[in-house]
């Protein structure tokens, strides 16, 4: 650093070398978002919404990064190194503390205290919340492996325990190739790598699952466990069914039916020059998918990461919700916020209270709007090449009149109709409420769509459900 950096110097001031070590700690793992979601305005507000932190997302497509462009902007507002530190030591990013202030002595306060005790109290808050989510990931944790691990055998409740070397060779040694090229390989998603398979001369889709930077070998099995559980315990139509699951070789496993039509994501994005769906289908599946998480909810199961490419197709067009390796159940059986000091799930489709680590079944009822935007639309939830680049803030294009509605719908579907696309994007609007409190629960969402169908004819509904 050229000069000598105090407690008291402004963010601002900072040098250009010294902003980008500290990119080289907080652009990695998005460590960058922890410290803007606890900047707040002199009223104590957040500084940063949702809308704030995905444009911030957007610098990276540029091959910018989103730390030098957050600091950028919050320096305008005079905020000192000493509330920078602040909060890096509240969120346990310790080193680009040190980085600023080498001499620091960690959990004494760096900045003066507005009141006597309420920065100590603050950190000691943090600090038991931190405890008591890390308590709770383990049990969590031990309770899914007791219950995946224990001696009773799976086929006693509906699984399959496959050895890896089964797996090995229902999937032709989990071919890499893509299906044009003969091989087995479906898709690749965070968690893993889905491959087609045959067990008993029936189809099977098996993801086997990966370790990656950002995700520890103990989280990927925490994320096995949870998923195989829930799908012990929840039974759906619209929730994707297992088959069975490995765990005895050098990769977690797990096996489901083979659905034909893919994902929605894929479905509307005509991958593989499929047919458009119709307006009627897209219905359909809209319902179905909220008939699914309803199901959650109702049985005190939030998902956490609802999105189209969540949603398989089998081949009557049936949606089954997927991916069930973040859900998390409520221990009191109630539908009350969960604080976790992990924020997880898919940007795109996150609503404001998940990036703070809120956990809550309005998250799920927010995420399924942007889903529903894409099934109006037809377009992917982000694009780096569009603006927005998010299709939720489209909605807010829409709101001023800077898009109309009739542009937005997807032309592929021929027999929309107005009166029920608009029914459908003031569900989506509704869903898509900054504040939860606001958004529906997902039981009205689910009626609201299943009044939708009842203005499409029965004759279209019966022919869509043949083809």
């Amino acid at each position: 650093m050229s000069e000598a950096v105090a407690p008291s110097t402004f963010v601002r001031s900072l040098g250009y070398g010294t902003l980008h070590q500290l990119a080289d700690f907080l652009d990695p793992q998005d460590s960058w978002k922890r410290v803007l979601m606890e900047i707040r305005k002199p009223t104590g507000e957040p500084r940063y919404s949702q809308l704030h932190l995905r444009r911030f997302e957007g610098v990276v497509a540029m091959g910018k990064s989103p730390t030098i462009a957050l600091l950028s902007d919050w320096g305008t507002t005079n905020c000192t190194v000493g509330q920078l530190v602040d909060i890096l030591v509240r969120n346990q990013l310790l080193a680009p503390a040190r980085l600023l202030l080498p001499d620091l002595a960690v959990g004494i306060p760096v900045v003066p205290s507005p009141s006597p005790g309420w920065q100590e109290t603050v950190g000691l808050s943090k600090q038991v919340t931190v405890a008591m989510g890390r308590a709770e990931e383990r049990q969590l944790a031990d309770s899914t492996r007791t219950q995946v691990e224990d001696k009773e055998s799976p086929d006693d409740r509906g699984f399959h325990r496959f050895s890896f070397q089964e797996l090995l060779q229902m999937t032709s040694n989990f071919d890499d190739r893509s299906a044009s090229e003969g091989g087995g390989k479906l898709g690749e998603g965070g968690f893993g790598t889905v491959y087609r398979g045959n067990f008993n001369k029936v189809d099977v889709a098996v993801k086997k699952l990966n370790s990656m930077d950002d995700i520890s070998p103990q989280d990927l099995k925490t994320q096995f466990n949870q998923e195989v559980q829930t799908l012990r315990t929840l039974k759906h139509k619209n929730l994707v069914e297992m088959v069975g699951f490995s765990c005895d070789g050098d990769h977690l496993c797990l096996v489901y039916p083979y659905m034909c039509n893919g994902s929605l994501l894929d479905r509307l994005a005509c991958l593989g020059d499929s047919l458009p769906l119709s307006w009627t289908r897209r219905c359909l599946i809209a319902a179905g998918t909220a008939r699914g998480l309803e199901y959650l909810h109702s049985n005190h199961h939030i998902h956490r990461d609802v999105k189209s490419a969540n949603i398989l197709l089998d081949e009557t067009f049936e949606p089954k919700i997927s991916d069930f390796g973040l859900t998390r159940a409520s221990e009191k059986k109630s539908a009350s916020t969960v604080l976790t000091e992990k924020i997880v799930g898919t940007t795109a489709y996150m609503a404001p209270e998940a990036l703070r680590g809120e956990i809550t079944p309005k998250s799920d009822v927010f995420s399924f709007g942007v889903v529903l935007l894409e099934v109006l639309s037809g377009l992917p939830p982000v694009d780096s090449s569009r603006d927005p680049q998010f299709l939720m803030e489209m909605k807010e294009e829409i709101e001023d009149e800077e898009l109309t509605l009739e542009h937005f719908v997807d032309k592929k579907m021929g027999d929309w109709g107005q009166a029920s696309v608009e029914k459908m994007y003031s569900v989506a609007k509704d869903c898509l409420s900054e504040r939860k409190n606001r958004r529906p629960q997902m039981e009205e969402v689910l009626r609201e769509l299943e009044n939708i169908l009842t203005t499409i004819s029965l004759d279209q509904l019966s022919y869509e459900k043949k083809v």
